[in-house]
This record gives C-alpha cells, sequence and structure tokens, in this order.
C-alpha cells in the first residue's frame, strides 16, 4: 500500500468546511432568533453591537466559504421572516430594502472611491441622521392616508393603519395641488428619549413590564390592538425614503425631501447635501460628537447617493441599495448583567444606589457601575438585581441603566431594598423634609464617604483645581483604612488602625509633607499572576531602602504645589469647594460677583441673598444654614488663616461686557480651553451655553465645530471667529464684526 501524501491535506479541508458549516449554523440560529426578538416580538434580547458583530461574522463566514451562502441566509434577507400574528399581513407596493452597515472612516471611504468607479465621477452624497426607531411603511391614495404598515421581511408587513393614524406627526391628507395619485413612502417612527422614563414608570406602576429602550418603546406602543393605547404615547416619525409614486418624478433625494416637506410630511431636520468624501466625513464626524443633540436616539448616519438617475444606474443587491449606506458609530448602548444595586453616600449626605455590572465596552471606555439616583428611581425602572440590562453612555455623559430586559428573567432576579442605615458610619438614614425622595446621612461632619467625597470634590476642575488630589489621594487622607481586610487575608496579623491625618477638609492647607509620611493603604499585588494578600504600603512617600530613605513622591509634591496655587483661585471656586448644597458654579459665581467676600455674604439676610440673580430662595436658605453649622465655620476661619482667597479683588474683575448675553463656544480655539472660554464669558456676566438657539446671541466657532455651527447658520445667529470672540470679550457686542 502506497501513501497518498494528499489524503492529509484533503482530510484537513473536510474538517474545516465542517467547522466552518456549523459555525455558519450557529450564527445563523442566533440571528434569526434575534431578528425574531427584535422585529416581531419587539423585545430584542442582545444589543444592536452585538447584533452587528454576528452580522459580520456570518457575512466573512460566507465571503470565505462562499458555498454556504444562501437565499435563506441573513445577509441576504430583510427584517425577519413573516410570521402569523394580531396584525392582518399586508403587502408593500415595492419591497423595503435594508442597508449595509460600514463602521470605520476607511470602509466609508471605500465605499464612496466603489460609487465614484461606478457612475464615473464624485457624486454629490445626501447625508442625514440614522434614527433608532421602527421602519414604517405609509400608503397615500389622491393624497389621504389609506395604509400604514411595519417593515416585516421587506415585502410583507403588519396592518397597523388605525395606530399610525394616531400619531400627530403623520398627516392624514397631504397638502398641495401636485400631490401624486400614488405616494408610498418609508420611515421610522420613534420615541423621544426625554419621555422615555416617564413611560416606564407608568407601567411599571400599573404591574406592567416596562420597556428596555426608547426603540422598543417606539415598537410596542405602534404595535397595540387598542389604538387608544398608542395615541396616548409621544410616538413621532420622520421619512427617510419612496417607495412606489404615481404622478410625480423625483431628480434628486434632496428634491425628494423638499417635496414631501411641501405636502407636509416629517423629514429630517438633520440633513445636508455635501460634494465630496471630506465634508461626508466631516458630517460624521460633527454628529459622533454631538449625538445627544438630536431629538431622537441615533446610532449612526446614513449617506445617499443624491440623484435619483446615479441610483437607478447603481441599482441594489437582493436585500440592500448599492447607493447608500450606513456608517454605524460606536455603540452607545449595551446589554449586561446587573451584578448588584448598592448605595454610595455623597458629599452632602445624599444616599444614592448605583448598579454594579459585569464589566463592558460602551463608547470607547468600559464601564462597570451606574447611577440609579435613589430607590424611587430604582423601582420606577423596573430593574431587579439579576437582570439583564440596557446600559447607555452617551461621550462622557455619567452612564445610565435604561430598563431591563424582561425577556431574559430566569426568576432568580430580586427586588433591591434600600439601606435604613449609613453604609459608611452607620447613622440612620431619614429624609431632610417632607416630600424628598432622597435619603440623606446626617452625621456630615463625621462621616468618613462625605468627608473623603468633599475632599475629592473641592479638589475638581468645577472647584479649586487641585491636580494630584484624586480620589484615591482623598481616601488616603481621610479614610486609610477604607479596604481594610479580614484577619485570614494578611501574611501576618492586622496591626492596629490608622488615625486619618484629616478629620476635616478645614485642615486641608495647614498640611505639610511630613504629615503624610506615615499614611499608608491597603493593596493586594499580583504574585505570578494572581493576587497575593493584602499589605499596608505607602500612599504618599516612597518606599524606604537600605540605600534610600522614604521621600514624598511626585505625585505628592505636585499635589502640594497645587494646594499653594489653590489659595488665591477666585473666590467663586471657593464657594463651590466648600460643599454648600446646591451651590454649584453658577450660583458660586452669581453670589461672588453679587457680594464680592465671603464675610458679606454671610452676613447677608435671606431677602438679600435670595435677590441675587441665579440664586432664589431654596439656594439662599441653604447658604445662610450652612454658615450657621460651627465646624463649617471653622473651616472658612482655617482655610483663611491658611491665605485661601476670601474676596475678590473688585479691581481686578473684568468689566461686565456680555451682561444679558448668551455665548455658545464650539470647536477648538487656540488661545482658550474650553474651560478658559467659558470663564471668560461667565466672568464678564455672560451666559456660557451648551446648545444653540434662537435665545443665542452669539456663536463662536473654532476649529472642526460641527452642527452647532449648522444649527447657528440654520436660525441666523451671529458668527464669530476667535478673533470676533477675543474682541467681544474686551469691548462687549458695540462694532463687533461677525462671520455670518
Amino acid at each position: 500500500m502506497v501513501d497518498d501524501p494528499t489524503r492529509g491535506d484533503e482530510l484537513e479541508a473536510s474538517e474545516s468546511e465542517s467547522e466552518a458549516r456549523h459555525r455558519w449554523t450557529e450564527l445563523t440560529e442566533r440571528i434569526l432568533d434575534a431578528q425574531d426578538a427584535y422585529y416581531a416580538n419587539d423585545a430584542p434580547t442582545i444589543s444592536d453591537a452585538e447584533y452587528d458583530q454576528l452580522m459580520i461574522e456570518l457575512k466573512k463566514l460566507e465571503d470565505d466559504h462562499p458555498e454556504l451562502k444562501s437565499l435563506d441566509s441573513p445577509t441576504q434577507r430583510v427584517g425577519a421572516p413573516q410570521r402569523v400574528t394580531d396584525f392582518a399581513p399586508v403587502e408593500h407596493l415595492e419591497r423595503l430594502l435594508s442597508l449595509d452597515n460600514v463602521f470605520t472612516r476607511d470602509e466609508l471611504s471605500e465605499w464612496m472611491n466603489r460609487v465614484a468607479t461606478s457612475v464615473g465621477n464624485v457624486p454629490d452624497f445626501l447625508c442625514e441622521l440614522k434614527i433608532d426607531g421602527l421602519a414604517v411603511d405609509l400608503v397615500y391614495r389622491d393624497g389621504e392616508l389609506v395604509s400604514g404598515a411595519t417593515r416585516g421581511d421587506g415585502r410583507i408587513g403588519e396592518d397597523v393603519t388605525a395606530n399610525v393614524r394616531t400619531i400627530k406627526a403623520i398627516p392624514q391628507k397631504l397638502a398641495g395641488d401636485d400631490v401624486p395619485s400614488l405616494l408610498e413612502v418609508r420611515g421610522e417612527v420613534f420615541f423621544p428619549v426625554a419621555d422615555f422614563a416617564d413611560l416606564n414608570a407608568a407601567l411599571v406602576g400599573a404591574g406592567k413590564n416596562p420597556f428596555a429602550n426608547p426603540r422598543n418603546a417606539a415598537a410596542g406602543s405602534l404595535r397595540q390592538k387598542d389604538s387608544r393605547v398608542t395615541a396616548s404615547r409621544p410616538l413621532s416619525m420622520i421619512v427617510h425614503g419612496i417607495g412606489a409614486v404615481e404622478g410625480h418624478e423625483f431628480p434628486s433625494q434632496g428634491h425628494a425631501y423638499d417635496k414631501l416637506a411641501e405636502w407636509g410630511l416629517p423629514v429630517s431636520p438633520y440633513l445636508k447635501i455635501v460634494e465630496n468624501a471630506e465634508q461626508v466625513h466631516e458630517f460624521v464626524t460633527s454628529w459622533g460628537e454631538s449625538r445627544d443633540e438630536a431629538s431622537h436616539q441615533i446610532d449612526g448616519v446614513v449617506v445617499k447617493v443624491d440623484d435619483v438617475s446615479l441610483q437607478r444606474k447603481l441599482g441594489a443587491t437582493s436585500r440592500a441599495p448599492r447607493w447608500a449606506i450606513a456608517y454605524k458609530y460606536p455603540p452607545e448602548e449595551v446589554n449586561t448583567e446587573l451584578l448588584d444595586i448598592r448605595v454610595n453616600v455623597g458629599r452632602t449626605g445624599r444616599v444614592t444606589p448605583y448598579g454594579v455590572m459585569r464589566p463592558v465596552t460602551v463608547a470607547g471606555s468600559t464601564v462597570e457601575m451606574a447611577t440609579l439616583h435613589n430607590a424611587f428611581e430604582v423601582k420606577r425602572k423596573g430593574i431587579l438585581i439579576g437582570d439583564t440590562v440596557v446600559l447607555r453612555k452617551a461621550g462622557d455623559v455619567i452612564p445610565e441603566i435604561l430598563g431591563p430586559v424582561v425577556e431574559l428573567r430566569n426568576g432568580s432576579e430580586r427586588e433591591f431594598v434600600m439601606p435604613d442605615h449609613c453604609p459608611s458610619c452607620g447613622a440612620e438614614l431619614a429624609y431632610e423634609k417632607d416630600g424628598d425622595k432622597d435619603l440623606r446621612c446626617p452625621n456630615a461632619k463625621e462621616c468618613p464617604s462625605q468627608l473623603r467625597e468633599r475632599v475629592f470634590g473641592l479638589a475638581s476642575r468645577g472647584a479649586l483645581d487641585v491636580e494630584a488630589l484624586g480620589w484615591e489621594a482623598a481616601i488616603a487622607l481621610v479614610d486609610p483604612e477604607n479596604q481594610r481586610p479580614d484577619e485570614g487575608e494578611v501574611a501576618e496579623g492586622l496591626p492596629g488602625r490608622q488615625v486619618p491625618v484629616l478629620n476635616s477638609e478645614a485642615g486641608l492647607f495647614d498640611l505639610q509633607p511630613d504629615d503624610l509620611a506615615e499614611v499608608k493603604v491597603w493593596r493586594r499585588r499580583k504574585v505570578r499572576g494572581k493576587l497575593g494578600p493584602w499589605q499596608l504600603e505607602p500612599y504618599f512617600f516612597t518606599k524606604p531602602t537600605t540605600k534610600k530613605p522614604s521621600v514624598p513622591t511626585a505625585t505628592t509634591k505636585k499635589m502640594f504645589d497645587e494646594l499653594a496655587k489653590a489659595k488665591s483661585q477666585p473666590l467663586w471656586r471657593v464657594l463651590v469647594a466648600l460643599s454648600i448644597r446646591h451651590v454649584g458654579p453658577t450660583a458660586a459665581r452669581a453670589l461672588a460677583t453679587h457680594f464680592g467676600s465671603i464675610p458679606a455674604i454671610r452676613e447677608s439676610s435671606l431677602d438679600e441673598l435670595a435677590g441675587v440673580d441665579g440664586v432664589g430662595e431654596i439656594i439662599a436658605e441653604s447658604v445662610q444654614q450652612w454658615f450657621e453649622v460651627d465646624w463649617h465655620q471653622e473651616i472658612v476661619s482655617r482655610w483663611a488663616a491658611a491665605g485661601v482667597r476670601m474676596a475678590d479683588d473688585r479691581d481686578e474683575a473684568p468689566e461686565q461686557a456680555l451682561e444679558g448675553l448668551t455665548v455658545v463656544v464650539t470647536g477648538g480655539l487656540e488661545g482658550f480651553t474650553r474651560d478658559e472660554a467659558k470663564e471668560a464669558i461667565v466672568s464678564r456676566g455672560g451666559k456660557a451655553a451648551g446648545s444653540v438657539s434662537k435665545k443665542t446671541d452669539y456663536v463662536v466657532v473654532g476649529e472642526n465645530a460641527g452642527s452647532k455651527e449648522t444649527k447657528a447658520r440654520e436660525l441666523g445667529r451671529p458668527i464669530l471667529d476667535e478673533a470676533g470672540f477675543q474682541y467681544l470679550l474686551e469691548n462687549g457686542p458695540q462694532g463687533i464684526t461677525t462671520v455670518a
């Protein structure tokens, strides 16, 4: 018998094909289950990001193994397979296609290059926001709405006409003299984010399951057998596509949108026609930085060839047009497991529940904690410990748990019980006054948690801006035994407890480096990849060796340098640093500008405090009550003795040239950081706003200004470049030259 050297290769190839088919089957089943939950049940069990990853893997697998591709593959179909439901089936006049997705700038550029090659030049592109809602098909005959249906599988959807008629944004009759005899339009029904929490609260209050996110809320609200339920919910719609038409020609996508708007149909206010790929990327980038400014949730940007004749030339695949693409932003929503709900005690004693989750990457960062505000909010959202939850994080915004994925519950979940005693100091928690939703720890002076929060807060950028005094340093100063282990978790016996070097923020500016020489914190180092026993290590000083004594670390030296600089910070920052309830940067600036010194504020009457613009009665009462507490008075006197600024020099204060003006700064400026620009506006009596409206007096634009500049131009608001901004700060609005 002669060995065949090709047999091994054939066997290996056969095994590879078998593995590929097995994985294809596995992926297909998971995707079909996800599609059924998403399209048919309005209750997705996985996040959009996870779904996208499954589809990417399946497509790559089919590209590598073409024999696996079939007409039944999820990569070749639109939506979910049609199934029998409580709604009558409706056949769309023209098939609803889906969109192919790209996830990187390079992939988007490759698509635009293919388009340009196919049509022979770089066409105009129409860019619009990708709405995270429920796809709906509307049919008008002679201007009258006759049908509304869900997407379904792209050919057959569900009849939701009665429910569609309850949505105020959708006209029952089109306006104008040139309305087509037949018009089929497609769009997205969405649920405003601002109204989502209220809806879930109402459902939970009625003993019903909450929705996981606004998209689910939109789908669940539209697919109601009782249209009165749909009518009670604040649904809206934006039209973004056209199907069958009789009686009108649309030469371009932009023209189509203009006509649809003339006829009374809602079209996106967030669209732009651009001339080249660079402008497409600019649109994508600007909205990527401003995703929370839209009235609806978005998960990307849709880019379309504007010219309809070119659209026809490019054609479509079995599931998607070749003339359009969806650029998907990194996900701001993901699903993860809520492992526990714990509480934190803040600097003013407020006890806040927060979710501890299985770590998950969202919006470019790993998240494992999210605030839940108070016990009422936990109940309001219908969240149980052990739930799979939808987590949302938009940019730098604190992560938020939107709601539970009820369909994944297995019965092991449990309710959260708010503690009745402070977990930090043991004091009995109480509401400050009737009607409050926030429990508070009354032991403000001695509660370790409140003290470390206050020390950390006073060092923040919005207060004294003390670099090198972060969260860990604050703990080391006021609560070094914070992570003290049990007896069995240390290599040797537990030493006695350390006495914190600070028992009040009053002594912060009296500290000297030598005071911190013996401060140690509990840490566990990895030994051969595993966590070793707990041990005490110096925090502010280096470890001594036989050759070198223990000395302050570079970070410690920097902290003391920063504390020295903090003494000369303006009065409003000192006020924020005092942790007076309700007194943030805005109120602090108002008080500092009006009174000019701590003694003047302390000696003012309630009416005088409340009469300051931007203060009011609630803040005035809080300020007055704060100064009546003896240990608060000690903070002020010791800080003053240490040289902390207690009064602004009126002669040094800038002229109030911007009094009554609202200014928005967007994009990068050469001479100002974002904080410096805001400070410059506010210190001159102006309001530094974060969004553009009709009430905005000036919009300052720098490099990569983005959507705020676009909105300013749409509203006709005066636009300044950096030179104009500098003139405004120095001279006020008289004689200023605007860019537009």
